[in-house]
């Protein structure tokens, strides 16, 4: 889908069976998080990845390799600037702004994964953080595998 360009939509019914993956994935990751560690915000940015694997599943920036090179390498940064920046905004700053240039040099870009680096450069705790966090993202980098499968199923099948 190019920039500006309205993607086909599937009808109502098909469009919420599109929509209850993502819901689930982020409930479910929500919940993982809830149950070993209680840095809710650092994982805020999923669900917005999992909004726009709804909204596109077969666009450029939802891709498999887009999405983990982008997560991981945006939480990967933001924890490096945390350790040697200390908290702030600084840390966050320079996360942020590293994590772009990355994307753009990688040509993985996954828009959420700027707040992933900002929210890690802020306050990303340790480094148990960031093996749950990347925990989440192979559980929604997965969503995008089913995601792909259910728009093909839908359009097979024609649900309108």
């Amino acid at each position: 889908m190019k920039l500006g360009e309205r993607r086909r939509r599937l009808g109502l019914k098909g469009e919420m069976l599109l929509a209850l993956m993502p819901t689930l994935t982020v409930l479910f990751v929500l919940a993982l998080v809830e149950t070993l560690s209680r840095q809710r915000l650092l994982f805020a940015s999923l669900a917005s990845s999992a909004f726009l694997i709804y909204l596109d599943p077969e666009g450029a920036i939802n891709h498999v390799r887009t999405l983990v090179l982008a997560q991981a390498g945006s939480a990967s940064l933001g924890l490096a600037c945390y350790l040697l920046l200390g908290p702030g905004y600084f840390s966050g700053g320079v996360a942020m702004v590293l994590a772009i240039i990355a994307m753009v040099t990688l040509d993985a870009m996954h828009p959420p994964a700027v707040s992933t680096a900002l929210v890690f450069g802020l306050r990303a705790g340790d480094e148990s953080n960031l093996a749950l966090f990347l925990m989440a993202v192979a559980v929604t980098a997965v969503l995008i595998v089913l995601q792909r499968i259910a728009v093909w199923t839908l359009r097979r099948f024609k649900m309108r």
